[in-house]
């Protein structure tokens, strides 16, 4: 893990998912202590699943468009174009 803090303006709206997630997963679980039926269960556990699906989409998204920018700085644009690529095909992740 990086020592330094790294912080982006997307961060409090992935933790905020994140928490929402955290929630939810506790539910969850409940709902299986319980004894409710699979398919209740499966339905949760797949919106649980998109929530951090979604977050972690944002976050990685946010790396790319900030600290990879960071790193390459200003490009020609018959130099960019790979960097562009990368950044649309990651969108598929």
């Amino acid at each position: 893990m990086s020592e330094h803090t790294h912080l982006h303006a997307t961060h409090p709206e992935i933790v905020k998912r994140l928490r929402r997630a955290e929630g939810h997963l506790r539910g969850v679980v409940e709902m299986i202590e319980a004894g409710r039926g699979c398919l209740d269960v499966a339905q949760q556990l797949h919106a649980v699943e998109k929530a951090i699906s979604q977050a972690k989409k944002t976050l990685i998204q946010d790396h790319l468009d900030h600290c990879l920018e960071d790193v390459v700085g200003a490009l020609p644009r018959s130099q960019r174009r790979t960097i562009d690529e990368f950044k649309e095909i990651a969108k598929y992740l």
